[in-house]
Order: C-alpha cells, then structure tokens, then sequence
C-alpha cells in the first residue's frame, strides 16, 4: 500500500467522524477552539489507535471483530442520538456538557471501531511508505490516518456550528437524526448478506428522498411565513404529478418487461400485483389512524393520539409504497437488471425528494400552526419521510435474495402509489373524503390495463 492508497484510505475512514462532528457542532451555540481542538484530537486519536490495535491483534480476532463492532457502533450513536433529541425537545434551559470526557469517549469509538478491521489489513496488504520494517511503516500509516481525521473533524465541527446557531433546537433534531441512521446504516451493512448495502452509490442514492423532507420541513424555521391555500393546492398538484408518473412509467411499465411471458389464468401478473398492491394501501388507509392536514379529516381506527402524531401518519403511510419502489429499483440496479435503465434509481430518487419536499411541508407547518414548538413540528416533519429509506433497505435486502420477485414487488409498488394519490389529492381541495372516488379510479385504470396486457 503506497502513500496516495493510504490517503484515500485515510479520508475514507475519517468520513463518519465527520459527520458525527457536523452533529457536535450542529448542538452548540457558541463554539470555541478549543472545542474544535477536542472533537478533533478525540476522533483523531482514535481512528490511529483502532487500525494499530487491529495490526497487533492480526487476523486471530477478525471473526469476532466483524461481529460485534457494528452492535457496538449502532447502540452507542443510537444512545447519543436519541439523547440529543431528548434535549432539543427539553424546555429547560440548561448548559449541555457536550465535549465531557464520557460523551467523547462514546462518540470516539463508535465511529473508529470498524477501523479495527484496517489493521488487520495491514497483515495481508503491508503498507510500504518508509524505506523501514513493517512496525515503523504500520506507525507512519496510522498517524496519517489520524491526522486526516483529525483536520477533517475539526471541519465538521465549524461547519455544524454555523448551521446550529440558526436553527437551534431543529439543528439538534436533525443531528441526533443523523447519527441514528449512521449507526442503523453501520448495522444493516454488517448483516447484509447480499453485500447490496455495501455499495455507496445505493446507500446515498436511497438517502435522496430524506434530503427533500429535511427541507420542506425545516420551513417551520422561516420567518413571518405561511402557506396559502393557492400555494398549497399547487403543491399538491406537482407532487401527485410527479407521484403518478413515477407509479407508471417507473413502476408498472417496466415490470411488464419482466414478467416476459409468464401469465396467470391468462391474465398478466401485473394486473394481479397492481390491485394486491392496491388493496394493501387500502387497508393501510382503515387501519392506521391519521390526519389529512388543513382539511381536518381523521381516518382509520378510533385511537387516542394526539393529533399532530395522527398528521405526521398521514404522510407517512403515504410514504410507504415509494419505499418499497426505491428499494426495489435500487436492487434492480445493484443486479444490473437488463430491463431497468441505469439511470432509473437516481430518477427515481430526486423524483421521490422532490414530491416529498412539500409533503413534509404539509406535516410541520400545520402541526406548527397548532402551537407546538418549532423543534417538535420540525422532527415530526423528518419522520414522516424517515420511513421511505428504512423499508427501502427492507426491500432492497429481500429482493436481491430474491431477485424472481423484482416485477412482482414494483407492480404492488406502483398500484399502491396510484391509490394514494388518487385518494389523497381530491381531498386537498373538496375537503371531502375520496375513497369511494380513488377506488372507482384504480378500477377503472386496472380494466384498461388489463386489455392492453392480457
């Protein structure tokens, strides 16, 4: 290993402790030096340490390493995050011990464990930099890993405060948001084993759409602003849109070339997949109890939740079908399906963001509008999309074990989706219930394609 492999290696490794030094700086309001001094000597210090450990230990341990550093890694980020979201909702103004020694610790080693394994490298490939033996070289290496950690950390921690003096509490959400899906992400990966999450390019592809609902929600945080009923029902217009559009020509077209010849009774299974999916996205609709927002429609089973739970629900068993079709198109591209264009999933994946920017909209300002505290409105808005990465990663991992149900689960996909939108975008506007009317639509729809596809 030369010295440009060992930089690459170095970055590559710094990144997590970058983005948990984005979350420490996004929870502080005034940042000094020496703050940025501590993030980056804890996270430098360990990420050399971890990889000289894993090289002294070699591959006797690597078994067990494999095993327990991603639970190590999700369990404490899991801890840290949820303990910065307890605190953004905290109403008592007290002075948060950020830097101490027990959360840096914590911090430190759940984003340098998996460096562990690096070492153990070092034993197969020999890093060969300094015209020295393998210990001296071994030291070199780990110094520059911890050097880039720690420049990269300190980074982080500015760039996070700059941020995190603005928005405040919301800030906080987001951060301990992010290092629970960092810690999730870390475990899934491990676990995994059709290796699909460990390609980048699929893990930040489904991270897309999340993109899109962080910023329709973070509209709480705007000044003297409100959403007029023009405005919205425009919204809602290019959202269904751009929904419906990907339900066909993303969904259902496609999974027609995949299913070649095979029928069912004569009949095409797509047309038995779009009404299963349907049905599914029916009763998700009597079941789940929720709130269509500003129109004041409560639906599904009678529950004592408090009602901006009940909006935050609405949205998100809307977002469930475009879950399992980011997933779904996201493992057709890992296998390199024939009959998925490659330039499907990243498509999909900014369509998806782009229709979800307003839907988080719809949940944080009128929870806002309530009176509940920015912060709050702000998190309930990122749920409400938080579930279209995690079924994704559901569906992506059954679907590349089983790859024979891809046209199956994108023709439920985009049955469901066309159900949704159908019942939902009427609503905006008559403030009336639409079931009857969305279902009388599918009917419709699923005849014709019945005649074209028989």
């Amino acid at each position: 290993m030369g010295i440009f492999e060992l930089l690459l290696l170095s970055v590559g490794l710094a990144m997590d402790a970058f983005a948990v030094s984005i979350c420490k700086g996004l929870s502080v309001k005034k940042l000094s030096a020496k703050e940025c001094l501590i993030c980056g000597v804890w996270f430098g210090a360990f990420q050399g340490i971890m990889p000289l450990i894993g090289y002294i230990i070699g591959s006797r341990f690597e078994k067990w390493i494999n095993i327990v550093a991603p639970w190590v890694a999700f369990i404490l980020l899991s801890l840290i995050g949820f303990n910065m979201i307890r605190e953004a909702f905290s109403e008592e103004e007290e002075e948060k011990e950020g830097f101490d020694i027990k959360t840096m610790f914590m911090m430190a080693v759940a984003t340098s464990i998996d460096a562990l394994a690096v070492g153990i490298t070092f034993v197969a490939v020999p890093v060969s930099v300094l015209e020295a033996g393998n210990m001296m070289n071994v030291l070199f290496a780990v110094s520059v890993i911890a050097v880039v950690t720690f420049v990269i950390s300190m980074l982080g921690v500015k760039i996070g405060n700059v941020f995190g003096v603005r928005y405040k509490s919301g800030a906080e959400v987001a951060g301990g948001t992010i290092l629970i899906f960092i810690g999730l992400k870390t475990l899934i990966e491990a676990l995994d084993t059709s290796g699909a999450m460990k390609d980048q390019d699929t893990i930040f592809g489904m991270l897309i759409p999340l993109v899109g609902t962080v910023f329709g929600a973070a509209f709480v945080y705007a000044k003297k602003w409100k959403l007029s009923e023009k405005v919205r029902v425009v919204l809602a217009g290019a959202s269904s849109g751009i929904m419906f559009s990907t339900a066909v020509w993303g969904m259902l077209e496609p999974s027609t070339k995949g299913f070649k010849d095979i029928t069912i009774v004569g009949i095409q299974p797509m047309f038995i997949c779009f009404c299963a999916g349907v049905a599914f996205q029916f009763l998700l609709d009597v079941f789940v109890p929720h709130t269509h927002a500003y129109v004041n429609i409560t639906e599904g089973l009678k529950s004592n939740l408090r009602s901006e739970t009940r909006i935050m629900l609405s949205e998100l068993i809307h977002h469930v079908p475009e879950g399992i079709a980011l997933g779904a198109i996201f493992a057709a591209n890992f296998m390199q399906t024939e009959w998925i264009p490659g330039s499907t999933p990243l498509i999909l994946a900014i369509a998806i963001a782009a229709q979800n920017f307003p839907e988080a909209l719809f949940v944080s300002l009128p929870i806002k509008e309530q009176g509940t505290g920015k912060g709050r409105a702000f998190f309930m808005g990122v749920v409400s999309g938080m579930s279209i990465p995690l079924i994704a990663v559901f569906v992506l991992v059954i679907v590349t074990l089983f790859p024979e149900a891809l046209p199956y689960i994108m023709g439920g996909a985009g049955g469901a989706m066309i159900y949704t939108i159908i019942e939902e975008t009427p609503v905006m506007i008559s403030k009336k219930d639409n079931d009857r009317g969305a279902l009388a639509f599918v009917i419709g729809f699923a005849v014709i394609m019945l005649l074209i596809f028989k």
